[in-house]
């Protein structure tokens, strides 16, 4: 029995043992296919630099924006004792800024970040053998965050620009930059999706996003992201945190985009964008249902704009976008990117429903301009009438309410209770179209709220400020 015992604990052993021994290889050869960035680093690094500026400031605005009292130079000197000048700057001298960018011709053109030279001074670009440059802007571009500087020098380094639109997710991709000021630093990951909609502080989306989990922080900005053929694809630019440093989540503007932005930079030192003018929104489920679209699909025209190229081709509130120049529109946020890098003048096809039936429309593209939307709150009223089927409660849009609110047509809610509420509707709103139909009285939107059927979503149009936005409501059972 004994000897029974061991020979099979040693027969055990052995499996174990040899199982082992073939797991080996097979770990080995998963880690012979990891990328070797190695070689990348060495032939494209010198090509990356360093973007520092200069902003100078007041001393007498700084103490005021801290809240000093102007003039008490006993407070000055406190603050130049015992918080003295960093290489960030203090309050008391001036600003400065750390960033990255990449050199795109060895005659001196370098691209990085609008934001990492905004409002310079002074713009000094560091090279991999310590030579620092003085740089001039050639040209900025806030809408997408470019920004063309220009060194004098023949014989830099430069990287190999490559293209975007090839990229898949799930892809190697590799960052250099100088995160919190250290030069030429390395990192890795993957591209987690494409075209992601990071729309601006004046709500403007004109740049298809890059997603990666290659770690991005403070200084990053500006510098080049590489795939593995050592190929520039993106321009490192976001981050989303919460903590001020990186969380696995990093943004970069596509290469392609890039560089039909540093095109019209040169020639013409800005940057000219296609415009419809119209105001979209998303499809979401409950749109679509009342719509009668088959699935959640377009950008839904909340607002054409007076004397815009949209209301030339004859484009409505209400219409929904599916295609522009034969490409689809799955998300509201495809529309701009693709509008955007059209020429004016130019005429695109639009692919459209209208009221169910899909149809195409010409339309000669515009110029966008730097407009700044404001938005208007409204006071509502106080009132006692009993609400409609609806649950709204409305009155004729005032003459000093049309101007603000940018329509000249439609009827303002006074109150919102019921299947109104539960749509989004709020006091305050302007009503302009209900099932399609636009609404220029009273008496029309009460023709329209006894028309419809029971038991089914319709779209409402509302203004709320100056923003128009597309609500589904449901119409309660009789």
């Amino acid at each position: 029995m004994l000897i029974d015992r061991r020979n099979r604990w040693s027969s055990l052993a052995s499996a174990v043992v040899c199982a082992c021994v073939l797991l080996v290889p097979a770990a080995n050869a998963g880690a012979r296919e990891l990328p070797d960035f190695t070689e990348l680093v060495e032939k494209y690094a010198a090509a990356v630099v360093n973007v520092s500026t200069t902003q100078r400031v007041d001393s007498r605005e700084a103490y005021d924006r801290r809240g000093l009292p102007p003039g008490n130079e006993e407070f000055e000197e406190f603050f130049r004792r015992f918080f003295p000048p960093d290489r960030r700057g203090s309050p008391f001298g001036p600003r400065r800024s750390l960033g990255s960018g990449f050199v795109i011709s060895a005659d001196g053109y370098v691209l990085t970040n609008n934001h990492v030279i905004e409002n310079a001074d002074e713009i000094i670009v560091r090279l991999s053998d310590r030579r620092e440059l003085v740089a001039t802007l050639v040209g900025a571009d806030p809408r997408s965050d470019l920004a063309l500087l220009k060194v004098e020098s023949n014989d830099l380094p430069t990287v190999k620009l490559g293209k975007s639109d090839g990229l898949k997710v799930g892809e190697w991709v590799l960052a250099i930059g100088s995160p919190f000021g250290f030069d030429h630093s390395v990192t890795a990951g993957i591209v987690s999706a494409m075209g992601r909609s990071l729309p601006n502080e004046n709500n403007e989306n004109y740049v298809p996003f890059i997603q990666t989990d290659v770690a991005i922080n403070p200084g990053n900005s500006g510098g080049p992201l590489f795939n593995l053929d050592g190929e520039v694809v993106g321009i490192n630019s976001q981050i989303y945190t919460r903590s001020g440093g990186f969380m696995g989540v990093s943004f970069a503007i596509p290469i392609d985009v890039a560089l039909n932005v540093v095109a019209q930079l040169k020639e013409d030192g800005k940057v000219s964008r296609g415009w419809l003018g119209v105001m979209i929104q998303e499809v979401n489920r409950d749109l679509a249902e009342s719509f009668d679209l088959e699935r959640p699909s377009g950008a839904l025209v909340a607002r054409v704009l007076e004397n815009s190229p949209a209301a030339a081709a004859g484009l409505r509130e209400g219409d929904i976008i599916l295609a522009f120049n034969g490409q689809a529109i799955d998300l509201s946020s495809d529309l701009p990117h693709l509008v955007g890098r059209v020429r004016a003048g130019t005429t695109a096809k639009l692919s459209i429903v209208r009221e169910g039936k899909r149809q195409t429309v010409d339309v000669v593209v515009g110029e966008l301009a730097d407009v700044d939307d404001q938005q208007l709150g409204v006071s509502p009223a106080e009132t006692t009438a009993e609400p409609s089927r609806l649950g709204l409660v409305v009155e004729a849009l005032p003459d000093s309410l049309r101007e603000r609110s940018g329509t000249d047509h439609g009827v303002r809610v006074i109150r919102a209770d019921g299947p109104a509420a539960e749509a989004g509707i709020r006091a305050g709103d302007v009503i302009t179209r209900l099932n399609n139909r636009e609404i220029d009285s009273l008496e029309t939107f009460d023709e329209v709220v006894q028309s419809l059927s029971a038991g089914r979503s319709v779209p409402v149009l509302i203004v709320r400020g100056q923003a128009p936005t597309f609500l589904a409501l449901r119409v309660p059972e009789d």
